[in-house]
């Protein structure tokens, strides 16, 4: 029997499309079968293995790599901030930049964009959304922010967001890699929560909706925006040789600027926000109540301040 294939709504097309996975059958593999699964447990979920793809991905001779990929992945070269024959690395291109007008980011102080390209999933308040990838298959605010182990007293940020809104923006191997702040602040110091290196696809997020919590991650937390206090969290996984934060913390940022990116692998972003703080996107809402992702670029309306609707 054929497996079923990962829809998503593609906000710009307005239809229901299909994904094409990279590195599929090695995925169904790994996630979906028992021998796979063994193979996933002593050795593909730990740091050496990603670390050791992401050095091959950094050798010259990877560089061979990118034609191909743009071509099977139809991939818009006009985007790109220099040729496709001048990245001397498959990581560089992998974590490449873009022409500004690329990404054009929405104006208004009210309104917040998504924080990468991807696929998104956002829930108004997560504690009464009935599961995130499928029914039924949900984490805690508590165990993503990495409060689990502290005394309730001591879970100051897992309180301050309880019955908030949260986007998980998964990414691609095909997508943009780098990341930028959703609103206008002054983030924290990226805090590193220690992990393991799962695969992000929804092929794994089906059967186990907790890797996101399991996996690696960096938290930011951005204070003085105009809808309160967001957390953002950087996700790794499987083959993601590192996330590289690029902005300076304590400094104001603007909304857009870019944070850092990932090298090679997919990965996501997850942004937490206050209750009652922001109304998010219509579609981005009706198509998760269904469990099915919407695509949205960098730069585009992801919500806007609750106190303006």
């Amino acid at each position: 029997m054929p497996a079923a294939p990962i829809q998503f709504f593609n906000r710009y097309s307005g239809q229901i499309e299909n994904e094409l996975v990279y590195g599929e059958k090695w995925l169904r593999f790994a996630y979906e079968n028992q021998v796979g699964g063994l193979f996933l447990n002593t050795l593909v979920k730990r740091r050496l293995f990603s670390w050791l793809y992401g050095f091959q991905m950094n050798k010259r001779i990877s560089s061979s790599k990118v034609l191909p990929f743009v071509l099977d992945y139809n991939l818009n070269v006009d985007e790109f901030a220099k040729s496709v024959y001048d990245y001397k690395t498959f990581n560089e291109f992998f974590s490449r930049k873009l022409k500004p007008e690329a990404r054009p980011i929405a104006g208004g102080d009210d309104v917040v964009t998504f924080p990468a390209d991807g696929r998104h999933l956002g829930f108004q308040n997560v504690e009464d959304a009935d599961g995130f990838y499928v029914k039924g298959a949900k984490f805690t605010f508590t165990e993503l922010l990495g409060e689990g182990r502290l005394p309730i007293e001591q879970r100051t940020l897992s309180r301050r967001f309880a019955g908030g809104a949260m986007v998980i923006s998964r990414l691609c191997p095909v997508d943009y890699h780098r990341f930028h702040f959703p609103v206008a602040g002054t983030p924290s110091e990226a805090k590193l929560i220690r992990g393991f290196l799962y695969s992000v696809s929804p092929i794994a997020l089906r059967l186990n909706v907790q890797y996101l919590v399991q996996n690696k991650r960096f938290l930011t937390v951005i204070d003085k925006t105009p809808v309160g206090m967001v957390a953002m969290l950087e996700v790794g996984a499987t083959n993601v040789g590192s996330v590289v934060q690029t902005y300076l913390a304590a400094r104001p940022c603007a909304k857009g600027e870019e944070k850092g990116l990932f090298k090679f692998g997919g990965s996501c972003v997850i942004t937490l926000f206050e209750p009652g703080k922001v109304k998010l996107a219509d579609d981005l809402v009706r198509e998760s109540a269904n469990h099915r992702e919407t695509f949205a670029r960098m730069g585009d309306v992801m919500a806007t301040a609750e106190s303006s609707t």
